[in-house]
């Protein structure tokens, strides 16, 4: 038996985030991929006239299987002045086919003459009679108290007034809202206990973060009686955000003892939150805690050293309970027990004392202390293990490239051309290429030049290039950092360049890339040089 409905909005209140705009076949995945995990119900959208997309989402999800969750069209109370059966919103809600309605009401009096500029007797009545219309209609009705913490704390009697308005109404679930997300937890936990002393109805929390609290807000609204959370994946929200259920759900589950959802679905959560984020077409949030990819990184060496004798040491919960790893970076902070992790997935019966861990240990140090790092780029770190024991065989050797970047006209966009010679077993290709850019153009014509010999690398696409300035009092003649991301479809590589010359640099990293995709799929052979 669940002791918490887990109610999840990303598909409404997410999706009023900056920079995030679900299609309807995205809404969809997303939808599905929360119906998978076990969440109890899915907000699809508001359905009303001026948002098609919204309406277009509910016609298909209509006609699909659902084998967990249930849908919940949202909306709000009918206008003032304009009777249910008459209210164009209401009777799209029930044009939806969402077996849940959850309609908002303002519980503030400031929003009540300020805002819908209707009394306050008014505004009950828009409260309960909407509800009622819904229930009639067959639907399960959630009330979301909109703006209740501000409302209570200007005229506590009026906000409860408003729940009453919408248990007379048919209520199924009262759901105390933090709009503005300015509470604290201590005023949620007050004014949630209070709340819950006067009704026997099930109450909910939906937190924003605008004070950074929308996740400590929903923890303290359950201990205090709240049954039903609302919140969103990776915390996507308008301004500052929702309550995160990638954080909220673990917590409860894993810190408070409440069943949220089913058993072993906690453990598909990280992979719920990439998902979204890829959707939403936004770079992860590697700091998020439990499925950030930073959540159980490890980098000191004392901490390495200690978590790999005893992971509870400095991890405060098995990252696989979460769907998500351990890592351990190597950095100029690294000791020899980082190293030693590093090293065994290459040897795996390397010994901590064998002289190639204090080796590698020195030349990472020294090579980070000119600007490399091998915390996002581990495949750089495995080739240079192998060049130091000498077990890489030459896949190709460089022989020159030249790069030009030509520019005739201020209206003419750049024209970027690479040649490059190099010889591959015995045979010397030299190619030309054409790019968007000068490192783009080189990637081509090693590409070009390489390909006949090693027909692999058609499967390797450079997915990220990054480039950081190392010194900026250098100004333009500073060294730069080039980390550059791999992927064959399967896996994922991070290679790196350090020099004073973007170029040198990108080039280092990209034949690392290069070396690392052909040495993965064994496309490797001795080359005569």
């Amino acid at each position: 038996m669940k002791d918490i409905q887990v109610y999840d909005t990303t598909l409404r209140d997410g999706c009023q985030a900056e920079h995030i705009n679900f299609s309807v076949p995205d809404k969809l995945a997303v939808a599905h991929a929360l119906d998978a995990i076990g969440v109890d119900f899915i907000e699809g959208g508001w359905p009303n006239e001026t948002n098609p997309r919204d309406r277009e989402f509910f016609e298909q999800a209509r006609d699909q299987e659902w084998t967990h969750a249930k849908l919940a069209a949202f909306g709000s109370t009918r206008r003032a002045r304009t009777s249910v059966e008459d209210d164009v919103q209401l009777q799209q809600l029930i044009a939806s086919g969402a077996p849940v309605v959850t309609i908002f009401g303002k519980s503030w009096d400031l929003h009540v003459r300020e805002i819908l500029r209707v009394s306050l007797d008014d505004n009950l009545a828009m409260i309960e009679e909407s509800l009622a219309f819904l229930k009639a209609q067959g639907r399960t009705v959630f009330f979301d108290a909109e703006h209740f913490f501000d409302g209570y704390k200007a005229d506590a009697a009026y906000a409860i007034e408003t729940l009453r308005a919408a248990e007379r109404g048919g209520a199924e679930c009262l759901v105390l809202c933090d709009t503005n997300g300015g509470s604290l937890p201590l005023e949620v936990r007050e004014i949630t206990e209070r709340v819950a002393a006067e009704f026997s109805l099930p109450l909910g929390i939906h937190s924003h973060n605008d004070a950074g609290m929308a996740d400590a807000n929903a923890l303290m609204a359950v201990e205090s009686g709240a049954v039903h959370v609302q919140g969103t994946v990776n915390g996507y929200g308008e301004r500052s955000g929702n309550a995160n259920l990638c954080t909220v759900l673990p917590n409860l589950e894993l810190k408070m003892g409440k069943r949220c959802l089913p058993p072993g679905k906690l453990a598909d959560l990280t992979y719920l939150s990439l998902f979204v984020t890829e959707l939403a077409n936004l770079p992860p949030n590697g700091r998020l805690p439990y499925v950030g990819r930073s959540a159980f990184a490890h980098k000191g060496g004392m901490h390495v050293n200690a978590v790999m004798k005893f992971p509870a040491s400095f991890e405060h919960v098995p990252p696989e309970t979460v769907g998500n790893e351990r890592r351990i970076l190597v950095s100029d902070q690294a000791g020899r027990s980082t190293i030693v992790h590093k090293l065994q997935t290459l040897y795996p019966d390397l010994d901590r004392d064998d002289p190639l861990v204090r080796r590698v240990l020195e030349v990472v140090k020294e090579r980070e202390k000119r600007g490399y790092e091998y915390e996002a780029a581990e495949a750089s770190l495995a080739l240079l293990v192998r060049r130091m024991q000498g077990e890489l065989p030459e896949l190709f050797r460089l022989h020159g490239f030249r790069v030009m970047v030509e520019k005739h006209h201020e209206e003419d966009v750049p024209y970027s051309e690479a040649t490059i010679k190099i010889r591959v077993n015995g045979d010397e290709f030299h190619m030309a290429a054409e790019g968007n850019g000068p490192v783009n153009a080189l990637d081509k014509a090693l590409r070009k030049a390489l390909l006949p010999k090693y027909p692999e690398l058609e499967r390797l696409q450079l997915v990220d290039y990054k480039v950081r300035v190392l010194e900026a009092t250098g100004g333009t003649a500073t060294s730069v950092r080039v980390l550059i991301q791999t992927s064959d479809g399967e896996e994922t590589w991070g290679t790196c360049g350090v020099d004073e010359n973007i170029i040198q640099a990108s080039w280092e990293a990209l034949v690392d890339s290069v070396i690392y995709g052909l040495q993965k799929h064994a496309a490797s052979r001795p080359a005569d040089g």
